[in-house]
């Protein structure tokens, strides 16, 4: 095991990484055996990452890794060293909420709130590698995320909605 200072302290077995977090780079030092969910809620104090079943099943946990969705509470902060990062955070545009913000908002997307961001997160990866997505392939995409409230059909219509916008 290695130590490492920090904040003034030496720490055995810490590593620090850096990772590039809705734009801005981060730099922590993190236990090898941390997951990247707890290094973006508990060290970077990004809290809208949610915790789930944290075994990668419901998908609250979900971020945008170097442009593909994945399951936070399954990889190590570590894995993630010099990675991009987009959270949920991260969605906003310079005008406000992004499209699918907002198109959340418009059709009650949002009932509890608790699968939202992994939701919103799922949908714009999707959009971000297919603008014009199949109603089959909307449905994959969100078939690993959990909702409780919504029945989905709110949801759908919201990503239907952006996705009909020329």
């Amino acid at each position: 095991m290695c130590s490492l200072t920090y904040n003034a302290v030496t720490v055995p077995g810490l590593r620090a990484i850096t990772l590039i977090v809705n734009g801005v780079p981060m730099t922590t030092a993190v236990e090898p055996r941390r997951s990247l969910l707890d290094c973006l809620r508990e060290d970077l104090h990004l809290h809208g990452t949610h915790v789930g079943c944290e075994h990668g099943v419901c998908g609250c946990c979900n971020v945008i890794l170097d442009g593909e969705v994945v399951r936070s509470c399954l990889l190590l902060a570590a894995q993630a060293d010099g990675s991009a990062i987009t959270t949920v955070e991260g969605l906003e545009t310079a005008g406000g909420l992004s499209p699918l913000q907002e198109a959340f908002c418009q059709f009650h997307a949002l009932q509890c709130g608790y699968c939202t961001p992994g939701m919103l997160i799922t949908l714009t990866g999707l959009l971000q590698h297919n603008a014009s997505p199949s109603e089959q392939e909307l449905l994959e995409a969100i078939s690993g995320n959990l909702c409780r409230c919504t029945g989905y059909q709110q949801i759908l219509d919201a990503a239907r909605s952006v996705i009909a916008r020329p």
